[in-house]
């Protein structure tokens, strides 16, 4: 009953941007953290960003100064804005929602490239 809709891939060229949206619909009484995981071709999901119920937010390093995580709470909406981008950036990103349990989107294309 729980679904999550991602939302703004696509292929951008190397240094432009993209936003990622994610909106959770469905039984989730409350969602303490929302988030964004990766994972590129042959490589394991990795963390990119998280925000929590406080506001709080961390980044991977790959991430930290070129993207920013925002929510929406009353919408149940988490938005990856991605700036500078590189082909290292290339990957399926995943959704991800922390509630009573854990929630998965079905992953969205993003690629890098010229």
């Amino acid at each position: 009953q729980v679904q999550l809709v991602e939302s703004g891939g696509g292929l951008v060229q190397p240094g432009g941007s993209l936003r990622l949206s994610c909106t959770a619909s469905g039984s989730i009484l409350s969602i303490y953290t929302m988030g964004w995981y990766r994972q590129a071709p042959e490589k394991p999901r990795e963390f990119v960003a998280r925000i929590r119920f406080g506001g709080s937010t961390n980044y991977a390093d790959s991430a930290k100064g070129r993207f920013i995580i925002s929510r929406d709470n009353a919408k149940n909406t988490v938005y990856l804005q991605m700036n500078s981008l590189t082909p290292e950036d290339t990957a399926v990103y995943y959704c991800n929602v922390g509630a009573r349990t854990e929630y998965w989107g079905q992953g969205i294309q993003v690629t890098v490239s010229s």
